[in-house]
């Protein structure tokens, strides 16, 4: 008995989603994220769906006759032309809950990296060199306030780890009020230049669209205490690296982190790896074994609309 439905991933996912779908479907998989290629193999396909790598472009969306639903296994959308799908009428699910304990984790992990200056100090412990224990002070978090920039479901997770964890205060910029997150974590909702002014540690979390393209940029680093420090846990573009750059060179701020980058994969020449005072991983926030298991069960709402049922989390 064949397949029922054939479904275009763009690259593998955990094995849990995999073995769902291969009850039902015929799986291909990506051989290209060229937009020709992709043309090509998403011809005759009921579904697609994609992780980090590749787009689901207004050109691929139009020439699958087929297509019904585009599944993200994650969280941002950038990478899938929602307006074509919609007017196509294309379902995009996506994975809304899956990772927002890995990534807010992550960003702990790489504040506490700055802070305690714990890099440096892993780097010159190798080296035998036991005296940069009384050279590189760190800080604290305890007390501290956390500006998180852009309060969705990470955004808030980050608030409440720092909350309970460190005791530090929360202060958040969005476009929308979130009322039962300020009475839970007593946050504050405030202007991005009063965020950047009094925080001591910002949280980039805004989806990545055309009004938040660098939205950090060198007027509002300028306003950060030299003691900040600024982790990028959303997407490359949001801030202005070169003026991020600028503003680590010149001791401006005391450090920066970033999971993301302006142009991925990073490049040998990029300034920040030249950085004392950064730290970064390779857009791996999500990349734990349970929320790999989450983000791949996209594959059940992409199996509900192909089998004309209700998806959970659905764009539109």
């Amino acid at each position: 008995m064949g397949s029922k439905f054939k479904v275009l991933l763009y690259e593998p996912m955990h094995s849990k989603g995999i073995e769902l779908l291969e009850e039902k479907c015929k799986l291909i998989y990506a051989t290209s994220y060229e937009e020709e290629d992709l043309i090509g193999q998403a011809a005759d396909v009921d579904a697609i769906i994609l992780r980090a790598n590749g787009s689901v472009s207004k050109a691929i969306i139009e020439s699958s006759s087929k297509l019904k639903v585009i599944g993200r296994h994650g969280v941002g959308l950038d990478t899938v032309d929602l307006d074509t799908a919609k007017k196509c009428g294309v379902k995009v699910v996506y994975t809304p809950m899956a990772n927002k304990e890995s990534v807010a984790e992550h960003f702990v992990g790489l504040a506490l990296m700055l802070a305690k200056k714990m890099r440096l100090a892993d780097i010159a412990l190798r080296d035998c060199q036991w005296q940069v224990r009384y050279e590189y002070i760190g800080t604290e978090l305890y007390a501290k306030t956390l500006g998180v920039l852009g309060f969705g479901r990470i955004g808030q997770q980050t608030g409440r780890i720092c909350k309970h964890g460190f005791n530090m205060s929360i202060l958040y910029y969005d476009q929308i009020d979130y009322p039962e997150a300020e009475a839970e974590l007593n946050a504050k909702r405030v202007d991005e230049k009063t965020l950047f002014s009094e925080a001591d540690f910002i949280s980039i979390n805004m989806p990545l669209r055309p009004d938040t393209r660098h939205f950090v940029n060198a007027e509002l680093l300028n306003l950060m205490k030299p003691s900040a420090f600024l982790i990028n846990m959303a997407r490359g573009p949001i801030w202005k690296e070169a003026d991020v750059v600028k503003a680590l060179k010149d001791k401006r701020i005391a450090g920066a982190g970033s999971d993301v980058y302006e142009v991925e994969p990073i490049t040998p020449d990029n300034p920040l790896l030249k950085l004392d005072n950064f730290v970064g991983t390779p857009h791996m926030s999500a990349h734990t074994e349970e929320g790999m298991i989450r983000m791949s069960m996209v594959a059940k709402d992409v199996l509900a609309v192909l089998e004309g049922r209700e998806p959970e989390f659905a764009v539109f």
